[in-house]
């Protein structure tokens, strides 16, 4: 006869004496920051090189899944990421320098070209423009022609393409320095092509240690399915705030109010798409920029842009983000704001931008052991940690006295 299948076996679950988390986990907990404190370097490079690889290994999966050997399928999908970031890397190199030495290029006209008499500069006009419009509003009594003259004369003097070209050289250090930074990653990407290459072992070794409960998934895909979730999240909150600065800037330039905005406006909103991977600061730094630019080509215009930053900064923090990312993680508002903090604490930029993913991975190993592992409880009446024997001792009844015995009858 076929036996009968009984109920799905449950998952054996691990109790961490009174004791052990009274002195064991401060100690281990002590330690691992200790060391972690001591080769600090070295566990960030490889706590990168583990998010690189669990996210990546879904891709592998699926080209191993057609026949395809697993060290050619990780060759395959390390070169197709390499190019694209390579290329990604260089057309927003050379999108940003050839734009920077447009950009230096108009403010150095806007300062410096004349246009009919001597000295008429733009700046010049805008001056008299800013002056003309006080007087119209009855504001008269407030005099800025002589000394917004007397300033772009300075500025001139000084030899503002002297300026834009430090500016120029600046931006195309930090391209080289870019590139050089990527040349840098070849350490992180050989740690993660090992740990890919191993995966399915290590896969295995988990499961046979800790197998996933009937019905669930396992530890390494709970960590991947999250790691995937936050890269969803975090793509579809750059594409919004990054296209709604785009937009409001070229609203902005196209209406008058921001003069240059509406041309640059593709690029200023990649640059705010590209700083939102750092939440609640992103749009500020995203704003330095536009406001920047608009501050030297026209003053007044730099105040919409503020103003527009300002706007979107409220949207992103109140409505898109805890919509789009709280679902996506699955975590408090605080705990992000602690990671985010701790991590530029720990390790400054890098750490606060690899913040997010790591507690997204922690989340799942928190969930995956939360099952498994039980702390025995601090409850009055439980059993001590060390028995102890304890020597009963008998009370000793005292003999009420008696009386002496009758005399014998005579």
């Amino acid at each position: 006869m076929a036996r009968m299948a009984g109920p799905p076996a449950e998952v054996a679950r691990l109790q961490i004496p009174r004791w052990i988390q009274l002195v064991g986990l401060p100690l281990v907990l002590l330690f691992l920051w200790v060391v972690a404190g001591a080769a600090r370097h070295v566990v960030f490079l490889f706590l990168i090189a583990a998010l690189i690889a669990f996210l990546l290994n879904p891709l592998v999966r699926g080209l191993t899944r057609v026949w395809i050997p697993r060290g050619f399928g990780v060759a395959i999908v390390y070169v197709t990421f390499a190019a694209i970031v390579v290329g990604a890397g260089a057309a927003l190199g050379t999108v940003v320098i050839n734009e920077t030495k447009s950009s230096a290029s108009r403010v150095d006209d806007y300062f410096t070209e004349t246009h009919g008499r001597p000295y008429e500069t733009e700046a010049y006009r805008d001056v008299d423009r800013f002056q003309h419009w006080l007087n119209k509003h009855h504001l008269s009594g407030i005099k800025v022609r002589k000394q917004g003259h007397d300033l772009v004369n300075r500025i001139r003097k000084h030899d503002v393409s002297k300026y834009t070209g430090k500016i120029v050289n600046f931006v195309e250090g930090a391209a080289i320095g870019t590139i050089k930074f990527l040349f840098g990653l070849v350490l992180v990407i050989v740690v993660s092509i090992y740990m890919l290459l191993d995966m399915p072992r290590l896969g295995r070794v988990v499961d046979r240690r800790f197998p996933p409960k009937p019905g669930s998934s396992a530890l390494l895909t709970r960590i991947e399915r999250s790691l995937a979730s936050y890269v969803r999240g975090q793509a579809l909150l750059s594409l919004i705030i990054g296209t709604s600065a785009g937009l409001g800037l070229w609203l902005l330039g196209t209406i008058g109010w921001a003069p240059g905005a509406d041309r640059y406006a593709v690029l200023f909103g990649a640059w705010v798409a590209i700083t939102e991977l750092l939440p609640y600061v992103g749009p500020w730094l995203g704003a330095i920029p536009p406001f920047i630019y608009e501050l030297v080509v026209h003053p007044i215009a730099a105040l919409w842009v503020g103003l527009l930053f300002l706007g979107i900064h409220q949207i992103e923090g109140h409505i898109v983000v805890p919509n789009v990312m709280g679902s996506a993680l699955r975590l408090h508002p605080l705990l992000v704001i602690f990671g985010l903090l701790a991590g530029g604490e720990i390790y400054g930029l890098p750490g606060a931008l690899v913040a997010l993913p790591l507690l997204a991975a922690g989340r799942a190993i928190w969930e995956f052991f939360g099952e498994r592992v039980t702390f025995e409880e601090w409850r009055e009446g439980g059993k001590v940690p060390v028995e102890v024997e304890v020597e009963e001792t008998r009370a000793v009844t005292p003999v009420p006295p008696q009386d002496p015995p009758a005399a014998a009858s005579r």
